[in-house]
């Protein structure tokens, strides 16, 4: 049955929270507050746009070239930057044969080999048990400590190691964590395309080593001495909850752009794909289609379009989907697309290939109804990987405003009045926190597909939970029951981001 729910969702107590803002406006983000006064930072302060010459860029998005000059010479290039630490890199796997890793010096330039599993964890947040959620504090500082960071006068470069999808997802993973907990923009870059790539393009073969830096397991760094709460890069339950429509409708108006970075397929429920997407056998390479976008031979098989034995597949109301893949150029080891390219799809435009934004009737928008300027984005994926791609493209980009959702639909999907695998219903009938009266979705076929899931309570007083206790982990407090979000929902932020 194709369910579009279009009732209100009602019976969420909205929770607010006091925000000690330093200088609304600014842009700049304070991280200079007295211990005793942790400076929220909103989503339009940590945002920072890129030069439109990515060799331009001593932070974000940054170049091989770049990366080369630093290692090369980096007690000069260090000085340069008003900094006086090490140059850290981590690359998320290694590279192909003649370019493993990037060659550090042994001294100040280090490269370390660092997985994805190492930047997420499984948490909860008050209501259900989530994977793949930003790591706790305990856990951030057991990285300072392992690799020796010194969050402040460190440069952190995350590189992917061999260019594919999945890694540029994971030095994403990294990116987020580590500005999530407080690092500075000023000591954060990502290196833009992978190994293969740059190993002609900025480097060459002299610039690779066989073998990667020992963790020294000697860092004595803490996060609690970044004095400054960046925690509204997480949007909660509680955010995603209140910002949504009612009815499954683009909303210019809202202050939000919510940004499905999956397939068609998965935002359609099978109903519709991109040409050329992954899907089950009786459509692959069948699709006919002049354009762009297209039916599935067989509609009414949708089941390859969930993941992780969700009980519905679709999306929340009001959402936009454009695809991760476009973001990144895999002829170039899957470096970014230039910014003025970027720019373009955000504002619904289309590419060469009448790829863009699409809404809830899966037509294109079209310039001009995608991306409001002030609005602030919210991004997710299934697991908040894919959404990595979509998210450092708005934020560390395009330098809009940008928060991530990082539950996901992983979560989203199984907040559901149904039943199980072992027919135990996940959520009851009256828990406020059922995601599937404001989604557009179609329900799994059997529930014998549907996974088990952890729920915390059906019944909390918020969802909140991960950024309460992270909140709480810089100022030695217990984490609060209730509480707010990382700043609640948009576009009530004092600062207009």
């Amino acid at each position: 049955m194709n369910m579009r729910i279009k009732e209100g969702w009602v019976g969420l107590t909205v929770l607010a929270m006091a925000l000690s803002l330093h200088g609304c406006g600014g842009g700049d983000e304070d991280t200079t507050a007295a211990a005793t006064q942790i400076v929220v930072n909103t989503p339009a302060m940590l945002a920072q746009a890129s030069a439109d010459d990515y060799e331009q860029n001593v932070n974000g998005l940054i170049t091989a070239a770049t990366l080369k000059r630093w290692k090369d010479s980096w007690t000069t290039e260090r000085a340069k930057l008003g900094l006086t630490g090490k140059l850290i890199i981590f690359q998320s796997t290694v590279g192909p044969a003649g370019a493993e890793y990037i060659m550090p010096n042994g001294t100040n330039v280090f490269t370390y080999l660092s997985p994805s599993s190492e930047w997420v964890q499984t948490r909860t947040n008050g209501v259900i048990e989530s994977v793949s959620v930003v790591p706790d504090g305990a856990s951030m500082d057991a990285l300072f400590k392992k690799y020796n960071i010194d969050p402040r006068n460190d440069m952190i470069v995350a590189a992917m190691g061999t260019g594919s999808n999945p890694n540029a997802m994971a030095q994403g993973r990294i990116w987020y964590a580590l500005r999530y907990w407080g690092v500075d923009k000023k000591n954060l870059a990502i290196l833009n395309g992978g190994n293969q790539w740059i190993n002609s393009n900025g480097m060459s073969a002299a610039d690779f080593q066989a073998t990667a830096s020992t963790a020294p397991n000697t860092g004595t760094m803490s996060v609690k001495s970044l004095l400054v709460d960046n925690t509204q890069l997480q949007a909660t339950l509680d955010d995603m909850m209140k910002i949504l429509p009612s009815a499954d409708t683009n909303v210019k108006t809202d202050g939000v752009l919510i940004w499905d970075a999956r397939s068609l397929g998965q935002f359609s429920a099978g109903e519709m794909v991109e040409f050329g997407e992954d899907t089950d056998s009786d459509t692959t390479g069948s699709q006919a289609c002049a354009t762009a976008y297209c039916t599935p031979v067989n509609p009414n098989n949708y089941m390859w379009t969930f993941q992780n034995g969700g009980s519905r597949q679709g999306h929340p109301n009001g959402t936009l989907q454009l695809q991760y893949t476009h973001m990144l150029d895999s002829s170039k080891g899957f470096s970014y697309k230039p910014k003025a390219e970027l720019a373009a799809y955000l504002t619904g435009a289309t590419d060469a290939r009448g790829i863009g934004f699409i809404d809830a009737s899966y037509g294109v928008l079209g310039s001009g109804n995608a991306y409001q300027e002030g609005d602030t984005i919210y991004a997710y994926c299934e697991t908040t990987f894919r959404a990595m791609i979509t998210g450092v493209a708005s934020a560390v980009i395009l330098g809009k405003p940008t928060r991530f959702y990082d539950g996901a639909m992983v979560e989203w999907n199984s907040l559901t009045y149904t039943t199980d695998k072992n027919g135990d219903y996940i959520l009851p009938s009256n828990s406020p926190w059922r995601t599937d009266v404001v989604s557009f979705y179609r329900p799994a076929t059997s529930n014998t597909l549907v996974n088990t899931r952890t729920i915390t309570d059906a019944y909390a007083a918020s969802a909140n939970a991960v950024v309460n206790t992270d909140k709480a982990y810089k100022t030695g407090e217990s984490a609060s029951a209730g509480g707010g979000s990382g700043g609640g929902a948009v576009p009530t932020n004092p600062c207009g981001g």
